[in-house]
């Protein structure tokens, strides 16, 4: 039962309930003592002054019958004429204090028991009358067994309330034990209402965010998933029907070398493919190498300039590169900063028409690939990155890649501690701005803001 919240909260009322209880015991017993002690002390001296009165104007049958009647109320009576005590048991202190014309009102040992002492002179020479009581005793067992019951009492309380308590702690936190078995057994449709404290009320919220991100999640998984099988499809048909044609003879040996040439392209695609899936698996379970070492930008993106230059060709777009006169050393790693450049390039050169401008540049720390392409609406911008999310809302429109050549831009830019936006270029294409780490960034964390 201690390891349910149940249980818990209820060892914890009744624990609590038993404190209190103790506490108000060892609370009241001493002041019950005392206030009875008190009680007893000033009944003592007001009974010792009618005692004097009577004493002093009674016969002597009348004052047998008075101390007669104060030792039935547990008063023990002593009288003292010309400095002598009637019988033993007072304390010679108390008898000369009273013979000597003093009032007493004290505690003190009386025949051998503690005892309240209320001592008062007589008319006449050396006389008095002293009246003592025991001091209350046993009061404190009385206390305790009226203790027993409350104890009892806020046991069982304690049990109850702890139980209805835990009950309603308990109910989110089981609704939501319970949602979470059935987002792991796959229903992404679980939702749980909003009701009962703060708490409870923000516990609900995560669940049903967690089961909406799941669902969309899952819903980019199916499509990426799709978009690359799609892709794998494409080159493997084209592979297919080739190796079956050259088996078949169909294809001679004229057209063995175009034969040869288009499935060694699509074999190109193929490897691409996989190495981005590679890439990106790599890159979510944080195992990629990098090796950072000073780089200037200027070079970087000069020499990826040329490359792009040969490949844009004369039926393709117009290549400029935007480079500043000076050096741009960032500390990054030059290979995948490379990787982004080329992945982003590739991109531009699938959609970008032939005459239309391909740039990049070169500002600050920062590395601009712009294209005068069809470019991306503001909902594009928003899901630029995301998996799969324009193959997916392009494909049959324009021409479309795999889906991971942003993502994995995207990761390995976030991944170096840099930052990369999509945005609209100037020459009416797209723009993605990459943003270099400040200095002393340590690569492989990823950048807040």
């Amino acid at each position: 039962m201690r390891k349910t919240l149940t249980g818990q909260v209820v060892l914890v009322t009744v624990a609590t309930a038993v404190v209190s209880v103790l506490i108000t015991a060892a609370v009241a017993i001493p002041v019950s003592i005392r206030s009875i002690n008190t009680q007893l002390r000033a009944e003592l001296q007001e009974k010792s002054a009618i005692a004097v009165e009577l004493l002093a104007t009674e016969r002597p049958a009348a004052r047998e019958r008075i101390v007669q009647s104060l030792r039935r109320d547990g008063i023990d009576v002593y009288l003292i004429r010309r400095g002598a005590v009637d019988k033993a048991g007072l304390p010679d202190r108390i008898v000369r204090q009273v013979a000597g014309g003093t009032l007493v009102d004290a505690r003190a040992q009386v025949d051998g028991r503690m005892s309240f002492v209320a001592g008062r002179p007589l008319s006449g020479v050396n006389s008095g009358v002293v009246l003592s009581k025991e001091v209350a005793s046993g009061i404190a067992a009385r206390v305790l067994s009226t203790v027993w019951i409350a104890l009892l009492a806020g046991l069982i309380g304690g049990i109850l309330a702890g139980a209805l308590l835990a009950r309603f702690i308990a109910r989110p936190i089981r609704r939501a034990a319970g949602a979470a078995a059935r987002l792991s057994a796959g229903d992404r449709s679980v939702r749980i209402a909003r009701s009962g404290p703060a708490e409870a009320a923000e516990l609900a919220d995560a669940v049903n965010q967690l089961a909406s991100a799941l669902q969309v999640s899952e819903g980019r998984e199916r499509e990426f998933l799709l978009s690359v099988s799609h892709e794998l499809r494409t080159p493997l048909a084209t592979l297919r029907g080739y190796a079956e044609a050259l088996a078949d003879g169909v294809v001679g040996p004229d057209g063995a070398e175009k034969a040869g040439a288009t499935m060694l392209a699509e074999a190109e695609r193929l490897e691409r493919l996989v190495s981005d899936l590679l890439v990106l698996s790599r890159l979510e379970a944080a195992d990629l190498p990098i090796d950072v070492v000073p780089v200037d930008l200027v070079e970087l993106v000069g020499a990826a300039g040329e490359a792009w230059t040969a490949r844009c060709g004369t039926d393709g777009p117009v290549l400029r590169v935007e480079l500043p006169d000076h050096p741009v050393v960032v500390h990054t790693d030059p290979g995948r900063i490379r990787q982004v450049i080329d992945g982003l390039c590739e991109n531009a050169l699938r959609v970008v028409p032939a005459g239309q401008p391909l740039i990049l540049a070169v500002r600050g720390n920062t590395i601009e690939i712009r294209d005068g392409g069809p470019g991306f609406t503001d909902d594009d911008l928003a899901v630029a990155f995301d998996r799969g999310a324009l193959n997916h809302r392009y494909r049959g429109i324009r021409k479309v890649g795999s889906g991971l050549g942003l993502a994995l831009a995207a990761r390995l830019v976030t991944r170096l501690g840099g930052r990369i936006t999509a945005g609209h270029a100037p020459e009416g294409g797209a723009m993605f701005t990459v943003e270099m780490p400040p200095a002393g960034f340590t690569a492989g964390m990823p950048r807040a803001g």
